[in-house]
């Protein structure tokens, strides 16, 4: 089951370009990160840091041989300790490049602490389907990664291959980042369901069947009942399931996925408000307006026409 849910949550995602580098650290050292539409990998080579978020969550700690995966780009910091003095991300690596790589040195030396981290940039026309159910950091322990000999080989590869000028030497880093994270996503699916409801969503053969289908087809005329048959189970069992498992209802679930999906098109698209309806599963235009109201307190209209002076508020 682990390989459907990957397959699913990879499908939609067309990765295109990376950034890549080699950091160095020593001292009392800090790096404060930004939110960022890309998934970002940490690896501990050597020594180790901690990584904190913008809430007040607990914070985490990565040892030598640790990955730490944001699928999400989610905005963080990672530091020599708890409560060191940060620098901005942009302050340390300006101006950065799609595909370039670098060396970059943080704090004093002697530069004990060596990360190999990476921003891989998947297609902005890409829609994120299952994979906005991933939770916002992943962290595989050395002794998981030990476990899985291909993860492990690339890993050990990639300093000394994303230095090289060799031809197609930015496409073989492109492929090669990627493998490490589909085999992180994999490792994660099969070994940290227990510690992320998230995952554990994934992980459930009945669950992430009736979500594959939701995300991938929300336009359908589901019920609970058709839902439930999806994913092979009894009506009862399936609504109690999802809510335990997701955190609200089937019916919810599938409003907010459609939901999100009319915003986009609002957003992104000239198509006209009747055809968004029709397109995210709203067979009456009355009900899809109220939908929206009710999710995020403005009329579509209204939505829309505040994002074009956003736009045009933003144009140089």
């Amino acid at each position: 089951m682990g390989d459907d849910a990957l397959t699913a949550l990879l499908r939609p995602l067309w990765l295109i370009d990376i950034f890549h580098s080699v950091w160095e650290a020593g001292g009392a050292w800090g790096v404060k990160g930004h939110e960022d539409s890309c998934a970002i990998m940490h690896h501990m080579v050597r020594g180790s840091c901690v990584i904190t978020f913008e809430d007040d969550s607990e914070p985490v700690d990565l040892y030598e041989g640790d990955l730490a995966i944001f699928p999400h780009g989610t905005a963080h910091s990672f530091s020599a300790g708890r409560g060191a003095h940060t620098t901005p991300l942009s302050a340390l690596v300006p101006n950065v490049s799609p595909g370039e790589s670098g060396l970059v040195r943080v704090g004093t030396p002697p530069y004990g602490t060596r990360m190999l981290c990476a921003s891989l940039r998947y297609s902005p026309l890409t829609e994120p389907g299952l994979y906005g159910e991933l939770p916002r950091i992943i962290v595989l322990r050395r002794s998981m990664l030990e476990g899985e000999p291909l993860l492990m080989s690339t890993l050990g590869a990639l300093p000394s291959e994303i230095g090289r000028t060799a031809p197609g030497a930015r496409l073989v880093a492109l492929r090669a980042f990627e493998t490490v994270f589909v085999l992180s996503l994999r490792v994660a699916l099969e070994q940290l369901t227990e510690q992320s409801p998230a995952l554990r969503v994934l992980r459930h053969q009945g669950i992430s069947k009736a979500l594959m289908a939701i995300h991938g087809s929300y336009a359908e005329p589901w019920t609970v009942e058709t839902l439930a048959r999806k994913a092979g189970m009894s009506r009862s069992a399936f609504s109690h399931q999802f809510k335990e498992l997701v955190g609200e209802t089937p019916m919810r679930h599938l409003t907010a996925r459609r939901l999100q999906e009319a915003k986009r098109l609002l957003s992104d698209t000239p198509m006209a408000q009747h055809e968004i309806a029709q397109r995210v599963g709203y067979r009456s235009q009355v009900g899809f307006h109220q939908a929206f109201r009710k999710e995020f307190d403005t009329t579509p209209g209204t939505f829309r026409s505040e994002r074009e002076v956003e736009r045009v508020d933003e144009t140089p």
